[in-house]
């Protein structure tokens, strides 16, 4: 009895630990080895191949483990994630994001914070004595020149997220900043808007330029002199957001329009606007950027533009992964530009006719 017993525990304890890379590759018709290298996204298994271990994989429920993962792939990823924005609503998608790849790719992501009194050199020594492989770059730090070029003297690996101006030796992720706001602006003008007002975020993001450009773009297409005083200076937060719109509503003649550069802006124009009694949106159109959660937290909701900045942070952390499974050496930087979405909500409205 006891020897006709042990085949069934040795069943059921290899049942209890799921399945296993034998019974993936069992049903790939591939090698255990081969089943590793898909796992570990080892560039020399053939697409074909990959596509039938991935299809066993999902046929089997197997789950890769963490800790083999890290020995097979014979090295640590330590990946920081290096910010100064001062919006929290941008910052907040970005860590969801960045989180969420780091975890899915086993990759250790350290956040820390650069404060501008920092200098560039104290940072790098930082990173450094964290032993950090990689680093990953929203907005502004990922403009910000003196900074890239010490991380790339220094031999860490750098993912630029929402720049303007990618780096040659850096992988980036962004969108078409300009074509965004030359969507917004014409969306403006097609409902009848032509005093059209634009709050400009900071000039240390190059983002900023590229969505006044748009802005401007759109106004000379149509014919619509560009009036300065229509054209106003934030830096991305709140608190600018607020001064640069009760500017812009205390002209002698006001914009029936606002386009803000981002969605703490644009939710302070809102505020504004109601604080000089103005209805939003039938005597006043507001459009933010970005589709952070403020957009909906605030009455009546933004139109805005969805930057999928939870998605670009993803898909710069993954470039870095690669890169460091890859090794620098044998990886080329890639420039990538995802898809921006026009969201129409309730703080935009057609121009109304004239009494």
């Amino acid at each position: 009895m006891k020897q006709d017993s042990k085949p069934a525990m040795r069943s059921a304890r290899r049942s209890a630990k799921g399945p296993t890379v034998a019974d993936v590759a069992r049903l790939a018709g591939v090698s255990a080895m081969t089943v590793s290298r898909v796992i570990n996204n080892d560039g020399k298994v053939l697409p074909k191949t990959r596509e039938r271990v991935e299809a066993a994989i999902a046929a089997t429920g197997y789950v890769p483990n963490p800790a083999a993962r890290s020995l097979a792939s014979g090295r640590q990823r330590r990946i920081a994630l290096v910010h100064a924005n001062p919006s929290a609503a941008y910052l907040s998608e970005f860590l969801v994001g960045s989180l969420a790849e780091a975890s899915a790719c086993d990759a250790q992501l350290l956040v820390e914070h650069c404060s501008e009194a920092e200098p560039t050199s104290a940072l790098v020594a930082r990173l450094r004595s964290h032993n950090i492989d990689a680093v990953l770059l929203p907005p502004p730090l990922a403009d910000d020149m003196a900074l890239l070029a010490a991380l790339n003297a220094e031999g860490f690996l750098v993912a630029q997220v929402a720049t303007g101006l990618p780096a040659s030796f850096a992988r980036a992720v962004s969108i078409d900043d300009e074509g965004a706001a030359m969507d917004i602006t014409r969306r403006f003008i097609a409902a009848g808007h032509r005093r059209i007002g634009f709050i400009a975020g900071n000039t240390n993001q190059t983002s900023s330029a590229l969505r006044r450009a748009g802005y401007e773009r759109a106004l000379a297409e149509a014919g619509i002199a560009i009036d300065s005083d229509l054209i106003t200076q934030g830096d991305f937060t709140y608190r600018s957001g607020l001064d640069a719109a009760s500017r812009l509503l205390a002209l002698a003649q006001r914009p029936t329009a606002v386009f803000a550069s981002n969605d703490d802006m644009a939710a302070a124009t809102v505020t504004a606007a109601h604080r000089a009694g103005l209805d939003v949106p039938r005597q006043l159109s507001i459009c933010g950027f970005d589709d952070t959660a403020i957009a909906t937290t605030v009455w009546p909701e933004l139109t805005t533009i969805r930057q999928p900045i939870a998605d670009m942070a993803r898909r710069a952390t993954r470039l870095l992964v690669e890169a460091i499974d890859a090794g620098d050496e044998k990886s080329t930087p890639r420039h990538e530009r995802l898809e921006f979405e026009f969201i129409e909500r309730g703080s935009t409205a057609p121009l109304p006719a004239l009494d």
